[in-house]
């Protein structure tokens, strides 16, 4: 969806990633202006380092270019979104330095912006990372809608950071304001957290699972998850598999352990979920070759050049919930796949997806199913 965000400087011209003239959803909200008009009102100084963490479309960075801000997130969509913004609005390359949540922070922050992230986890381990380069005069200014922002939240920033306070709601937004106290005694990072599979699981009982913060359900195997290890296809000989939306890893993982011919590919937009799928997998010195690529589901994977896609895809986006993701995946998977490949997915019972798969692969079969999830087959013609 076209639409212009308000900012204090003039309006925006944004659009979310990849850009789809039926997607209703707008790549910023009222957080994003509330943040940006208290900037200018407050005349906050940007000429030193601004760091903007979370920015989910690349709302913030774009309107802040001319400050040379740096953006650090957990998504390569969004960075993907904030260079197609950049771009857009005719800013010159390098404007904005694109960092991922792995790598290291600047040394120094002067400014630094968060849009609050749905993950509270990845919100800690993020604040830890950064607050060895935050001093006593770092601006420090959060934002998110109200539903977002929890006492949780603001007990994270005044442990890690400094003293914390929220301000009014606006249009259902909210700004947090932390002074900094560098000298504080900070606590260890728990992240990347590692556990043990209990017995039971096929090839993966008992293995190791590594999780770096934000990725879905860190501390214990989820239930979708067992569900579909519980009823994976028996792959035999050199077949390229896809884990597709990876993870921490653990779905391919299995494959790899059960089958050392196969070659499995890990992909996630999530910079966070490869690193932790690449380290679940050497955890467990898993035998044979595997791929870890952060990208947009499928793309760049070459068509007709896979065997099997196994599939666990979301169904939201951020706070909308949204079927756009899963059905790029499932577009994706066919496109990739050799005739006579398979697409493997499992989902709730009520999303419906075998009618997106029937109309896709013009076939779709039921394979288990319980009260809650499904796992279905889809065969490419």
């Amino acid at each position: 969806m076209n639409d212009r965000m308000t900012t204090p400087w003039g309006e925006l011209a944004l659009t979310r990633f990849p850009e789809d003239p039926r997607d209703r959803l707008r790549a910023w909200d009222a957080s994003d202006e509330y943040l940006l008009r208290h900037l200018a009102e407050q005349e906050i100084p940007l000429s030193g380092t601004v760091v903007v963490l979370g920015d989910r479309w690349g709302a913030l960075v774009t309107a802040l270019a001319e400050h040379r801000p740096t953006q650090i997130t957990d998504s390569c969509i969004a960075q993907e979104a904030t260079r197609a913004n950049l771009a857009r609005l005719g800013v010159e390359p390098g404007a904005a330095r694109l960092l991922t949540t792995q790598d290291t922070p600047p040394d120094r922050i002067d400014v630094l912006l968060v849009r609050v992230p749905k993950s509270l986890a990845l919100l800690e381990d993020q604040l830890l990372r950064l607050a060895p380069s935050v001093h006593e005069g770092t601006v420090v200014v959060g934002t998110g809608m109200v539903k977002e922002i929890h006492t949780s939240t603001l007990q994270l920033f005044e442990r890690i950071l400094g003293p914390t306070r929220t301000s009014l709601a606006e249009k259902k937004a909210r700004l947090i304001f932390c002074t900094p106290e560098p000298s504080r005694t900070r606590p260890a990072n728990p992240w990347p957290y590692t556990y043990r599979l209990p017995d039971g699981i096929g090839a993966v009982s008992g293995r190791t699972v590594v999780n770096h913060a934000g990725v879905f359900c860190a501390d214990r195997l989820d239930i979708g998850t067992r569900f579909l290890l519980g009823h994976l296809p028996d792959v035999k000989g050199p077949q390229r598999v896809v884990d597709l939306g990876c993870g921490n890893g653990v779905v391919g993982t299995a494959v790899a352990l059960a089958n050392p011919e196969a070659e499995v590919l890990f992909v996630d937009e999530s910079f966070q979920a490869v690193a932790s799928a690449e380290a679940t997998y050497r955890a467990n010195g898993v035998p044979g070759h595997a791929e870890f690529r952060v990208g947009d589901g499928m793309a760049g994977v070459p068509a007709g050049s896979v065997d099997l896609v196994l599939n666990n895809p979301p169904f939201h986006s951020h706070q909308a919930t949204t079927d756009a993701t899963a059905w790029r995946m499932f577009t994706g998977a066919r496109r990739a796949l050799r005739p006579g490949g398979e697409l493997w997915v499992i989902g709730n019972r009520h999303l419906g997806y075998h009618v997106k798969l029937r109309r896709l692969f013009g076939n779709s079969q039921l394979v288990a199913s319980d009260r809650k999830f499904v796992v279905l087959r889809a065969v490419k013609k």
